[in-house]
């Protein structure tokens, strides 16, 4: 059936509120995003991010009777200012179906795709990663996934034992597996995580070789190569957990960081890693370096 999409402009502070005045006033679904220019990358299992200016949609009922909600929301005093906002129809779509045609399959450097268990593969003989997208799991498409995908497939882990740290839905580690790597560690905080992890690495056929783990969990090992695509913050603050598991001559390459924070997060892996150059995808940074100490 055809939809209302009202969206209201707020602040971090009362976003929650407002959401629960536009389901109180027949919302189907509330939504939200950032009003500026200020996005947060993944955030950690179960946290509503917000920004300082959000915008907050409510999907209603194209029969309701947007102008009733509207003047009762007018009546709130959680606004800063005059109740800012907008209405947009919504046409009637199999939005799944719509999802599903907009995925494509894409490809990182040289010789490795990921492909939609829907999709024809565009190059049998090419490495091939099967993945369906799930809700807060990365698919590749960001920056900081594409350049570890890119990295692994210059650098092919032929024979060795892989860390992948906050695997996510596993894409860096099922890449690591179909370019021959021996076994991979996958630890993640999420359960959720290490499930998409288990599906996607049996869907790729490579589920016997990737172990998984919480952090509560997680093996005292030393491996040939770690990839860790998390945050800066978390990189940082982790850095002796994520040396501990380099050997000595081993890989690492950590993403998930600013380009203004290169400094900081290499500060706190020296002296035990030396890093390349750094790659830059717009905003984004991915180091990799390996340890001499």
């Amino acid at each position: 059936m055809p939809w209302i999409q009202l969206t209201l402009s707020c602040s971090e502070e009362h976003a929650p509120q407002v959401g629960d005045m536009l389901m109180a006033n027949g919302a189907q679904a509330v939504t939200y995003r950032d009003g500026a220019d200020t996005p947060i990358f993944e955030p950690r299992p179960g946290d509503v991010i917000l920004w300082e200016h959000t915008l907050a949609t409510g999907l209603f009922d194209a029969e309701t009777d947007i102008k009733s909600v509207i003047a009762n929301l007018k009546q709130s005093n959680v606004f800063d200012n005059d109740l800012q906002y907008k209405v947009d129809p919504l046409e009637d779509k199999d939005w799944e179906r719509e999802w599903m045609d907009n995925f494509h399959p894409i490809r990182f450097g040289e010789s490795l795709w990921i492909c939609p268990s829907w999709r024809e593969v565009p190059q049998p003989d090419a490495v091939n990663i099967l993945l369906d997208p799930g809700m807060a799991f990365g698919t590749g498409t960001h920056p900081t996934t594409a350049m570890c995908l890119r990295w692994i497939d210059a650098n092919p882990p032929t024979g060795k034992t892989v860390v992948d740290f906050g695997c996510g839905s596993g894409i860096l580690g099922i890449a690591a597996l179909l370019f021959d790597a021996k076994h991979v560690a996958g630890i993640d905080i999420d359960q959720q995580a290490l499930i998409a992890t288990k599906d996607n690495a049996e869907r790729n056929k490579v589920g016997d070789k990737f172990s998984l783990y919480l952090p509560t969990q997680q093996p005292n090992t030393q491996v040939d190569l770690v990839l860790a695509n998390v945050l800066a913050g978390p990189l940082r603050e982790l850095a002796d957990t994520i040396i501990g598991f380099v050997a000595p001559g081993g890989q690492l390459v950590l993403s998930g960081i600013l380009e203004r924070q290169i400094e900081g997060v290499i500060e706190a892996y020296q002296p035990q890693i030396q890093f390349d150059t750094p790659t830059i995808d717009g905003d984004w940074a991915m180091l990799s370096g390996t340890r001499v100490g």
